[in-house]
């Protein structure tokens, strides 16, 4: 086997690993999620997670790093979007697909949910999640620059702090509160806190 096709094939462990510990993550919560666990989810002979994640510690750090590559867009798209004219109108667009990115695979908050609340009481688990959430955050600002977007850090990160709530709700509570046009509220959003409008 040569080293690239193992590289490769590790990849493709760590992602199956990651992806079958956000399905448990999501659907039995902290409580149920075990190497165990998430081998019989991914259909892997028990053992093959903590070959690729040795502590929970580790496994936790790795499902936070996988929701973000999940809801990333694709380099090709990313591309796209920083050669598009800088406008409000892809401010609001870029907004609404990300929030449609989460709606369309929910678990991947509720698990990313589920990690925040329990570094709360587990501090081993705040400084691997702070540092994913700010890699994220620093790539979202270093993708802002490139695309020469209105604003900058300041509204980058209002914008993470009101998304961020929105999406909870959506997912959480829907009928709290009126969520009924989301899209009008992604685009309000970005027009007070950017543009402000």
């Amino acid at each position: 086997m040569s080293r690239a096709f193992g590289e490769e094939l590790a990849v493709t462990r760590r992602d199956d690993v990651c992806d079958a510990g956000l399905d448990v993550l999501a659907t039995e919560g902290l409580r149920g999620l075990t190497h165990r666990a998430v081998d019989r989810t991914a259909g892997l002979p028990y053992g093959s997670s903590s070959n690729v994640f040795r502590t929970r510690a580790a496994l936790l750090e790795g499902l936070a790093e996988r929701v973000f590559e999940h809801l990333t867009p694709g380099i090709e798209q990313l591309d796209r979007e920083a050669a598009a004219e800088p406008t409000r109108d892809q401010w609001v667009r870029l907004m609404r697909q990300l929030v449609a990115r989460v709606r369309a695979q929910p678990h991947l908050q509720l698990a990313l949910i589920e990690l925040r609340v329990e570094s709360t009481r587990r501090p081993e688990l705040v400084d691997p999640l702070t540092r994913v959430v700010r890699q994220a955050f620093e790539a979202d600002v270093a993708f802002h620059e490139r695309a020469g977007l209105a604003g900058g850090p300041e509204e980058i990160v209002l914008l993470h702090l009101a998304i961020g709530g929105l999406i909870l709700d959506v997912l959480t509570l829907p009928d709290a509160l009126p969520l009924d046009d989301v899209d009008r509220i992604i685009a309000l959003l970005v027009d007070r806190l950017v543009f402000g409008g």
